[in-house]
């Protein structure tokens, strides 16, 4: 009798330790299928469009020098110390001259023809800004160590009209624009 009392208490214990160590719910049926990726919104860039963007990053590394030098100066200017003055100006003459190759060479890539007419309008006024600053680069070496104050106002301009039209191209290409949310600069 021992035995099948040993036997009934193994079976009835059994299945209730089973179902004691799997606690999780069983998963209800999928009845969604998986969502496919939008490919409408997002086109790949053209190999010219490709080109353009990377000349507008190797011109874009002349901006910055320019945006260097250009710092300098209006930093020493506040100084009123005709020395640190010169050499701000020296500085940025060099600068200009650095900036006007690399912004020569990324501009011999950008092709405006790259992009369809909404978007070639952008990449168009871009690119002639671009033309602007290195047609001024030469005079920003000539000039800047004599009179670095009226170099620094022509470039300012000449950089905040470039900011603009990259902002704008960015825009019309579908790219997030990062100064959008940078407070203005005074």
């Amino acid at each position: 009798m021992r035995g099948v009392a040993a036997l009934i208490v193994v079976v009835c214990l059994a299945p209730s330790r089973g179902r004691a160590q799997d606690t999780t719910p069983p998963k209800p049926a999928d009845t969604n299928p998986p969502a496919v990726p939008r490919t409408d919104s997002v086109v790949p860039p053209t190999p010219a469009q490709e080109r353009y963007i990377g000349g507008l990053r190797t011109a874009s590394r002349g901006i910055a020098q320019l945006k260097d030098g250009l710092e300098r100066v209006v930093r020493v200017h506040s100084v009123r110390d005709s020395l640190k003055q010169r050499e701000a100006g020296r500085r940025l003459g060099g600068l200009c001259g650095a900036a006007r190759g690399f912004m020569a060479s990324g501009r011999a890539q950008m092709l405006p023809s790259a992009y369809d007419p909404p978007t070639r309008i952008a990449a168009r006024q871009l690119a002639q800004l671009i033309d602007s600053l290195i047609a001024y680069a030469p005079t920003c070496e000539r000039t800047a160590r004599r009179k670095p104050g009226p170099v620094a106002d022509r470039l300012t301009d000449l950089l905040k009209r470039y900011e603009g039209a990259v902002a704008t191209w960015r825009v019309a290409v579908g790219l997030p624009n990062p100064l959008a949310n940078q407070p203005p600069s005074h």
